[in-house]
């Protein structure tokens, strides 16, 4: 008999329990918090001699299963050793599969012509739908090569897309999923054996999560027409012929347009240190546009929603409009941006304080080849109450890619610009790829405007989106504006936002990530000349822009980062430093801040020296006969430009005498606020503004002490509405529109108190602040 320690069954069902752990193990592996795990192309290990002959078939099931997490979804491996001379590996069965690695597996080698992903890490979480990647082939100090990198998705739920290798070098465009996206990257070239064939070897994986960022508010985008448009937009003939004019051509353009701008921010947002955060689109459930094979197949899927909008204005009437910006001394410059604005609100009819933020194409923008201009296009971005709106023509949408297969051809095409039938506008378009430069460029610059960018010294706000094509290829083509044949391209030849544009987008809504912590409602900063210029800011100050004399751009700032918890609520901004910061020959003359929070809120100070010299300081009488205290006039909110607008000041009566005690305050209002009325416990009365409209009451708890702390101002040109803050920590109802201009809270240093008011009246208050003393 036997012994016990032979039983076969046993041993049958240890080795199968063997197999499955080593294979759990190696699973592990390849989790985010795992060691460094490879990929490449490794040889399965042989299971020919197992005890359990369905392990054959187990094993089977789980390399060609895509839901394998181990198998499926590869990290990319490590870079092999430089002195290395294999550059390509033999046809060996299995070597294209990716494999586990664990100890029982023989190690193989890997090409060395495996792309490498350099601008993102294995499971990178993203926030967009497309996702600009770049890499290298090979080692490029050493030996350079051309050829195509193809990215596909594992799952096989978007078609592969071939991109070109110029010296080593590629770019791609990654369409996003939510959840894991789990990719493959080969590279193919006619110098490099086995490259093309069925099992190329020339591979390597990278797995990106994707989450829709939900809780931002999307940027919308929108087609404008007139009421009698035809819906079709300029083009040559044969474009006509090959691809059509009409409105479903014009929206897949717009929307291929749109995900190159999120792309490309996305990434610049990356390179400037604040993560791939970038702007999000409206989607809706419709035919997928983004490749070819979704429109032959009529594949359905989430895709930035286009808004098709009609206003009541005819063809004609648009387009005797000439806004192109080669006319900038029109009579009605802002004729077209009017009439988009209108259209937009009645099409999206925002509730009272609801922002919206609206990218318009022109679509009736149209080359008049008679008098050699662009009609029926504007060229402008800004804001209008609380919709944000860009807007620009369509006379370059002809040479706008449609799908991810054709963005290099779109950015490589050559063809001259035909003038007989498309415009070459402000002769930067003189062929395809060019067109195609500044009409994405341009209206990306629009784009920025309605995000409240302003222009700067380079980048997109300048106008250094004739280079945009560079941040998706990795050679540039014959250049007509440059006469220059083109050559490969480096990441410093490529277009940016500026660094500006950037910390602006840190902070504002639209560019806020799910995992952002929650932000005071109060974005607002404020100024007081105390202790040389003190800034406040419920959200922490983010950047200081400093101008020195005639600058209309900014060159020089001081940047207070949030990372770490070092968020700056209260700062001291010395003279000194900020004039240091400016160049030699700028040092001297007028001063000009700009003061952002990491809220998003904004305060200009258009003069240092004026906010903190003797004209912000007045003398106040002690309770010590014979001795005074200086009071402080803080930054005033509001432009007090009203016609008939004059200056109203008072120190409360309160303030300068102890028999007195302030009871109540009326507040006299209507969609502005007219004034606010101070009275005391004996009816003695002080008026700042007028009495108007109607009137408000707030009653002071004069038996507990209660006194004035702070206010709540909403104002813009003039003052919207206020509301009163307490020493209880009580608040008074906000008076006047409470949806108008933006939110101010007026609240004094430290060691300071409130003693009186300041600003201007004209037919309502234009103006207002407050005066603070120790």
């Amino acid at each position: 008999m036997a012994p016990s320690f032979f039983n076969f069954k046993e041993l049958r069902r240890r080795s199968r329990h063997s197999f499955r752990t080593d294979r759990s193990t190696d699973t592990s592996s390849d989790a985010s918090n795992g060691t460094a795990p490879t990929t490449g192309s490794l040889t399965p290990p042989s299971i020919g001699q197992q005890s359990d002959p369905a392990l054959n078939l187990q094993l089977k099931d789980q390399l060609v299963s895509p839901s394998s997490s181990s198998l499926s979804r590869p990290a990319p491996q490590p870079y092999p050793n430089g002195n290395s001379n294999r550059y390509s590996v033999s046809g060996m069965a299995g070597l294209g599969a990716p494999m586990p690695s664990g100890k029982r597996s023989p190690t193989l080698p890997v090409s060395q012509y495996s792309p490498r992903v350099t601008n993102v890490q294995e499971n990178t979480w993203v926030y967009q739908k497309v996702l600009l990647i770049y890499g290298t082939v090979g080692d490029p100090s050493h030996q350079s090569i051309d050829g195509t990198v193809t990215v596909s998705r594992l799952d096989e739920n978007f078609p592969p897309i071939s991109w070109p290798v110029c010296d080593s070098h590629f770019k791609a465009l990654v369409y996003m999923m939510p959840g894991a996206n789990r990719l493959r990257l080969d590279f193919s070239s006619p110098k490099l054996a086995n490259s093309g064939s069925s099992n190329p070897i020339h591979a390597s994986y990278l797995t990106v999560h994707m989450i829709p960022p939900s809780g931002a508010p999307p940027l919308q985008l929108a087609i404008l027409l007139a009421k009698d448009s035809p819906g079709t937009f300029d083009a040559v003939p044969a474009r006509i012929e090959r691809e059509g004019n009409g409105l479903e051509t014009a929206i897949r353009k717009f929307r291929m347009a749109a995900y190159l701008w999120q792309a490309f921010t996305a990434e610049q947002m990356w390179r400037n240190k604040f993560g791939r955060r970038v702007f999000r689109f409206e989607e809706e459930w419709t035919a997928g546009t983004s490749n070819h094979r979704d429109r032959e197949y009529g594949t359905l899927r989430s895709e930035a929603r286009i808004h098709v909008i009609r206003t009541d204005k005819t063809l004609a009437e648009l387009r005797d409009m000439n806004r192109a910006q080669q006319n900038p001394h029109a009579s009605d410059a802002g004729g077209l941006y009017g009439i988009a604005a209108d259209a937009v609100r009645d099409y999206f009819k925002p509730l009272p304080g609801q922002k919206l933020y609206v990218s318009v194409l022109l679509l009736d923008a149209h080359w008049d080849t008679h008098h050699k201009t662009i009609v029926g296009h504007a060229a402008l971005g800004g804001s209008v109450g609380d919709l944000h709106l860009g807007v620009f023509g369509s006379h370059c949408l002809q040479s706008y890619p449609t799908s991810f297969e054709e963005v290099v051809p779109a950015f490589t095409d050559c063809t001259p610009t035909d003038t007989n039938y498309v415009g070459n506008d402000c002769n930067d378009a003189g062929c395809s790829w060019e067109a195609a430069n500044i009409g994405i460029g341009a209206h990306l610059h629009e784009t920025g405007h309605l995000f409240g960018l302003p222009h700067q010294e380079s980048g997109v706000m300048l106008r250094d989106y004739v280079t945009l094509n560079r941040s998706f290829l990795s050679r540039e083509a014959y250049s007509t504006r440059t006469r220059s044949k083109g050559g490969p391209v480096m990441q410093g030849d490529e277009c940016t936002w500026h660094r500006l544009d950037c910390l602006r987008f840190r902070s504002h809504p639209c560019f806020r990530l799910p995992n952002d912590p929650l932000m005071s409602p109060d974005d607002s900063v404020q100024a007081w000349p105390v202790d040389g210029l003190t800034i406040m800011a419920a959200t922490g100050v983010s950047f200081v822009e400093i101008y020195g004399e005639r600058d209309d751009v900014c060159h020089a700032w001081i940047e207070y980062p949030a990372e770490n918890g070092g968020i700056q609520r209260v700062l001291t901004l010395n003279e000194q430093e900020l004039r240091g910061r400016l160049p030699e020959g700028k040092r001297k003359g007028r001063l000009k801040l700009s003061i952002k929070s990491h809220g998003g809120g904004s305060l200009d100070i258009e003069d240092y020296n004026k906010l903190c010299s003797k004209e912000s300081c007045l003398k106040l009488p002690s309770a010590v006969p014979g001795l005074t205290k200086n009071a402080y006039r803080g930054k005033k909110l509001g432009a007090s430009k009203m016609e008939g607008s004059q200056p109203h000041e008072f120190i409360f009566t309160s303030a300068l005498r102890q028999d007195r005690v302030l009871s109540r305050i009326i507040f006299h209002h209507g969609l502005a606020v007219d004034g606010v009325e101070f009275v005391y416990d004996d009816d003695s009365r002080q008026l700042f503004g007028k009495r108007g409209g109607s009137s408000g009451v707030f009653d002071m708890d004069i038996r507990r002490g209660e006194y004035i702390t702070g206010f709540h101002v909403r104002s813009g040109f003039w003052i919207d509405a206020i509301q009163v803050l307490t020493s209880l920590g009580r608040k008074s109802p906000l008076y006047g529109n409470a949806h108008g201009g933006d939110g101010h809270t007026l609240i004094p240093p430290r060691g300071y108190n409130i003693c009186g008011v300041t600003g201007s009246c004209g037919p309502w208050v234009d103006g207002f602040s407050v005066i603070v003393t120790r």
